[in-house]
């Protein structure tokens, strides 16, 4: 079975003086807390994926890329292999909470996600999968 290709963003900042790591509460609450992510669409390299999924899941305008900290392979709940590209990325925004709906359409599509910072691997528990590398990024930074 061919992997589904996805990237996940842990977007960073620096506020006061303490690096933090971007998550979201989905509106459907089973989905639970999680880090930006998105498909990689067929042909399109997943550096470019990374970025177009930051800004249409999160509404930022501005995310660059640090770096590629992982890719793996992860068979899903429904039994698909996906092929996951984890970045480290960085913005310069500020704000501290806020709701966006998602712009890229799909199952997303009129779901409102309430996106807030998180400060140590602790401090959340994301849903499964979304935690796997998050301590290579708070603990490099």
């Amino acid at each position: 079975m061919e992997p589904v290709w996805k990237v996940y963003g842990y977007i960073t900042r620096f506020y006061k003086e303490k690096p933090q790591v971007l998550v979201f509460q989905h509106s459907v609450p089973e989905a639970g807390i999680q880090i930006p992510k998105g498909t990689v669409n067929p042909g399109e390299d997943p550096l470019h994926a990374v970025v177009r999924e930051m800004v249409e899941e999160t509404g930022l305008n501005s995310v660059y890329v640090e770096k590629l900290l992982a890719v793996d392979t992860w068979i899903n709940e429904d039994g698909k292999p996906h092929k996951r590209y984890f970045y480290q990325l960085h913005t310069p925004e500020v704000k501290g909470s806020w709701l966006h709906e998602p712009s890229g359409g799909g199952e997303e599509k009129g779901l409102i996600f309430h996106f807030f910072w998180i400060s140590s691997v602790e401090e959340v528990d994301l849903i499964r999968g979304h935690g796997d590398y998050l301590h290579l990024v708070l603990d490099g930074l």
